[in-house]
């Protein structure tokens, strides 16, 4: 058998998804056997396709089984008991969030799956998968991670359910949680494992957690100290309480300074380690040095979405330290950005370049932000101590190291390269960062906008600005001077496309009319407006749960209705025919008549 991707790729250089691939590698025997809600790409884009590739370069057996048939045993059974471990992830996704709306609607299809097919998961994949796999192989350790897993580490607020559920780790009955990327936790697992240590034992690997039975005793590392969070049962009957759990997860992210949390649930107890030390630039550029393939696996036919929208593009970084109260990057890749080496990133460029399918243009040269490469705290004993939630807000820290010219050298460097014709900044770039450097501002406008750059202001009430941890609106302003100057002398008409959130904690009718006036008056008409989705561990969810600002303890407004919610992003898009009676009768209710005359 040697099977090829159209005709280029053997088969035998992806991890193996059957016993008949696994046996052209040579192996009789799998060690680890990874499990995701995703279809298989091997791709540095996707969290499967890395720890695949990082545990084979550590020289054990791995396999894939992607998307299994969750209704039987029989896709868990694939591959027989492996030797070592499974290890589940519900993709690249949090599994409610891929599959259902803001407004709890199911969506239409999976970008994660082939043809974008919907269904081809279960709800809450990680639970589920796992309890299959302990149907199949009951004394198999089971390790799961991924973000589903991470935001879901500790008791939290749930969306879908509308209440508060259990640390994942307890609901699945899994052996070992790791939260954040896992590469280095992933790894130190299976050596222990191949040394014959049990997994109940594996308790002092920075980034997991484990859990601990009722007559179980906890041994404490002197590494760090152990601090008690307010237990299941406690946040559950008071919501004030529930803000305190979040506000310690959150204080306690920092690797440096952050103490081991243990949280109680009934007579059990989960203890989260602090997170993983951040990997080195040399060990973040072994990684994307690895044989990726950068393509789907062959058994696919059809084109996958994900893959179509990042398949020549090019991760240069990790981490965010903008803080934002509604994103989860913090709370799973953490607030240190991890940078790749300038030759890391321009040797994967060269690569792509000689992909026949490559056709010229590289879609984006970002991370979870476009604009923190190389960049953090610029004292290493402050960084070690610091608690702050964001570095961005509510001023830039002084001590914040964010210097572009790392960044724009690099773009350059890139765009320089043989067959690179064009070379697009995708990721959202963050405004006040990119005001402190308007080299960078021109340099994007001149060079790397393919028409359309998306930005992310969010809102304009300074008020909501608060609740999301996010700067005054002048800084927006400000960006879109700068923008349309800078594309004026490049001599190019080029537009801003602004991300926004409607219904976000904190928000009233009267702070999205403030928005639509001001859309109005520059001229915007946005169509990425995302309604806001409660994802566990935020802390806007904490403020979306309680009603009640975690920070400052007051009472906010939440939209919690499907009627209000349509009125709050009625109100933002205003400019659509069909929303102009909902406008109407919106500004009526909050005696704001006078408004329409703005408006229309």
């Amino acid at each position: 058998m040697r099977k090829k991707y159209r005709g280029e790729t053997e088969v035998s250089e992806f991890i193996p998804v059957t016993p008949e691939e696994s046996r052209l590698q040579g192996w009789d025997k799998i060690d680890i056997v990874l499990i995701t809600g995703d279809a298989y790409i091997d791709h540095p884009s996707f969290g499967i396709a890395i720890l695949a590739r990082v545990l084979k370069s550590a020289g054990f057996k791995v396999a894939i089984i992607p998307q299994p048939d969750w209704r039987s045993l029989d896709d868990f059974k694939r591959f027989g008991r492996p030797r070592l471990f499974f290890g589940i992830s519900s993709g690249n996704m949090d599994s409610m969030v891929n599959k259902y709306t803001s407004l709890k609607k199911v969506r239409n299809d999976d970008m994660y799956s082939e043809y974008g097919k919907p269904f081809k998961r279960p709800d809450r994949a990680v639970i589920v998968y796992t309890q299959r796999v302990k149907e199949a192989y009951r004394d198999v350790p089971v390790v799961i991670g991924g973000i589903e897993a991470s935001l879901r580490r500790l008791a939290h607020y749930d969306y879908w359910s509308n209440s508060v559920r259990r640390s994942i780790l307890l609901d699945s009955k899994a052996d070992l949680l790791v939260y954040g990327m896992g590469e280095s936790q992933i790894e130190e697992i299976a050596k222990r494992l191949n040394s014959g240590e049990n997994i109940e034992n594996i308790q002092n690997i920075r980034g997991t957690v484990f859990p601990l039975g009722k007559n179980d005793k906890l041994t404490p590392l002197k590494d760090f100290e152990y601090t008690e969070l307010p237990s299941y049962e406690d946040i559950v009957r008071d919501k004030r309480l529930f803000n305190e759990a979040t506000l310690m997860l959150h204080n306690n992210s920092n690797p440096h300074s952050a103490s081991a949390l243990i949280q109680q649930h009934d007579t059990r107890r989960v203890v989260q380690l602090p997170p993983a030390i951040p990997l080195s630039q040399s060990e973040i550029d072994k990684i994307y040095s690895l044989p990726f393939t950068r393509l789907p696996h062959p058994i696919y036919k059809g084109p996958i979405p994900a893959y179509e929208t990042i398949k020549h593009s090019v991760t240069i970084m990790r981490g965010c330290f903008g803080g934002c109260s509604f994103c989860s990057i913090t709370v799973h890749q953490g607030r240190i950005i991890q940078s790749r080496s300038e030759e890391s990133i321009l040797n994967e460029i060269k690569k792509i370049t000689t992909d026949k399918r490559f056709k010229g243009t590289i879609s984006d040269l970002g991370g979870p932000t476009a604009n923190m490469y190389k960049m953090g705290c610029k004292d290493r004993e402050t960084q070690a101590r610091c608690k702050r939630l964001s570095c961005m807000y509510p001023s830039i820290c002084k001590k914040l190291k964010k210097d572009h010219k790392p960044l724009i050298n690099l773009m350059k460097k890139a765009r320089e390269i043989d067959g690179v014709k064009h070379l697009f900044i995708s990721s959202g770039i963050r405004m006040d960062l990119a005001l402190t450097d308007k080299n960078y501002i021109r340099e994007i406008v001149f060079n790397h906008v393919s028409g359309h750059l998306k930005v992310a202001p969010e809102h304009v009430s300074k008020k909501v600005l608060r609740y999301m941890f996010k700067p005054n609106n002048n800084i927006f302003d400000n960006f879109i001077r700068l923008f349309y100057t800078y594309s004026k002398e490049a001599g190019k008409e080029q537009y801003l496309i602004p991300y926004l959130i409607s219904s976000h904690p904190g928000a009233d009718l009267e702070a999205e009319l403030e928005l639509a006036l001001y859309l109005k008056e520059k001229n915007l008409r946005p169509r990425q407006i995302q309604d806001f989705l409660p994802t566990p561990m935020d802390i806007a969810t904490a403020m979306y749960y309680t009603e009640i600002d975690p920070i400052g303890g007051d009472n906010i407004y939440v939209a919690k209705k499907e009627s209000e919610k349509k009125l709050h992003r009625a109100i933002i898009q205003f400019f659509k025919k069909e929303n102009r009676e909902i406008v109407k009768r919106a500004l009526k209710t909050i005696g704001c008549t006078d408004a329409l005359k703005l408006l229309y």
